[in-house]
């Protein structure tokens, strides 16, 4: 079994290609062939890492309007 993950961790994407693929997916815009293109070549922990630097990234950013927002007066 680890030899399957040796395999999987070593597929040709780069990581900034698994950011793009994974950055589509938080926007929920991909075609079809385009994904099951990247599940063939996409290194799961690349995967992963992104997700979470992107998932990171996504709450500090609610989170930043949301503070400017209510810092503006706008929402009074």
């Amino acid at each position: 079994m680890s030899q399957d993950l040796k395999q999987l961790a070593e597929r040709p994407l780069s990581f900034l290609q698994t950011v793009k693929a994974v950055a589509w997916s938080f926007v929920g815009l991909r075609k079809g062939s385009g994904y099951q293109q990247d599940i063939q070549r996409l290194n799961p922990v690349h995967v992963i890492v992104a997700g979470i630097i992107g998932a990171v990234l996504f709450v500090l950013t609610i989170v930043l309007l949301v503070r400017w927002v209510v810092g503006s007066g706008v929402a009074t």
